[in-house]
């Protein structure tokens, strides 16, 4: 594999950012390179979708597979894309032409088909039942569209199979008492960030504000471990790595207000009964997000600080609105903002970073909106395989407790 669909259009990705987010973006990249050269770690934290539509989370596997990126926590809804192949190509027809109930339909009044070969077809109905009759007559109809999009979303029959396979998956976690998310990377393809940090032992685990999300999969994630041991594995993921990259999430507690953290979050109570903690202090933490209110609650520091000091409400103090990470994203030290589109500034980040590194990649992601990144979807959708089970089966036959 060697597919780098952003390298001749990386200048142009750079130009798109502001002179500050460049700026921010050299200093994000410098950090990453003095960290992995001293033997530190960098943890990546995505959101949901962005990142599976502009091949972040592709591009996250290759950094996994290059040893780059040492562990990543996720949402639900990502996990649930992966083990469908991160990216599939759907065709829509009219419901109530198909005969479905209208009042369980999604809004547009469409039903959504998954574009599978015969072969495919063939090896799916050896793992489980399907609708023969509705699959002809959803064939038989015209199409309104056809699309690339989240794979394993609302599109049958890989949409339902998801949701059976996660029970399947979570019945094997709770019988060796493992996260789900170690479980299904056993089986997921190497291309996916479930099926690198598989192959390399590196964790990925969803963060508890994102466990809603991704329908059986999400339910199936929170019922696999408790709470307080995801959020335990979870701090132990981020004490053991020097640099922490945000990609696209909105949630992220666990990292800036968490039970175990003790310089911007609420540890001390955890520290004070002797159970394990994480101190942010001297880490780096990297935000890729399009909120220009997350730069301006940076340059802000010293007012939002004050406003804790005094006990006063932050939103009113800087005047800007405030999304729930952005307190102690504002007054860490560490916080490097960049605003812009994850999927110009990624490939940017792995390519100067890989470089500095002397680590050639395979694999650079490109923005979907650029005839570069069209033709990285369609690759992915092509190459970046759905969960294997049999694969999944054997490695928990081979596993030892």
């Amino acid at each position: 594999m060697s597919e780098l669909f952003g390298i001749n259009h990386l200048e142009n990705f750079r130009a798109s950012l502001d002179e500050r987010s460049r700026e921010s973006l050299g200093s994000a990249v410098k950090k990453i390179i003095e960290a992995k050269k001293r033997g530190g770690k960098v943890m990546v934290v995505t959101g949901s979708g962005p990142n599976i539509h502009e091949g972040v989370t592709t591009l996250i596997a290759e950094l996994i597979r290059v040893g780059i990126v040492d562990a990543v926590s996720t949402s639900s809804a990502v996990i649930a894309h992966e083990m469908a192949g991160s990216l599939d190509r759907v065709f829509r027809v009219d419901a109530q032409a198909l005969g479905m109930d209208m009042g369980k339909m999604p809004r547009g009044d469409v039903f959504e088909f998954t574009c599978m070969t015969d072969s495919e077809l063939d090896a799916l109905r050896r793992e489980m039942p399907l609708d023969e009759e509705l699959l002809t007559r959803g064939a038989n109809l015209p199409k309104q569209n056809e699309i690339i999009k989240a794979a394993g979303n609302m599109a049958y029959p890989m949409g339902l199979r998801t949701e059976r396979l996660a029970h399947e998956v979570l019945g094997l976690a709770r019988m060796y008492g493992l996260p789900f998310e170690t479980v299904a990377g056993w089986g997921c393809d190497e291309h996916t960030m479930l099926g690198a940090a598989a192959r390399r032992d590196v964790p990925v685990l969803v963060t508890i504000p994102q466990l809603v999300g991704g329908g059986a999969v999400g339910m199936s994630i929170g019922d696999s471990i408790p709470v307080s041991q995801r959020s335990m594995r979870i701090s132990r993921m981020l004490a053991s790595c020097d640099v922490i990259i945000e990609s696209a999430v909105a949630l992220t507690q666990e990292i800036h207000d968490g039970p175990f953290e003790c310089y911007t979050g609420h540890g001390i109570w955890a520290w004070w009964s002797g159970q394990a903690t994480y101190n942010l202090r001297e880490k780096s933490l990297i935000r890729i997000d399009l909120d220009e209110n997350l730069r301006r609650a940076v340059e802000l520091n010293a007012t939002v600080q004050e406003a804790i000091d005094k006990g006063l409400p932050k939103t009113k103090a800087a005047k800007i609105p405030f999304r729930m990470e952005m307190s102690a994203f504002a007054r860490h030290e560490g916080s490097i903002p960049i605003v812009g589109d994850i999927g110009k500034a990624w490939p940017l980040i792995a390519h100067d970073v890989a470089k500095g590194l002397g680590i050639e990649l395979e694999f650079l992601s490109a923005s979907q909106d650029t005839p570069e990144g069209a033709s990285m979807r369609e690759w992915i959708v092509d190459h970046v395989k759905p969960l294997d089970r049999e694969k999944m089966l054997a490695c928990a036959k081979d596993f030892r407790l």
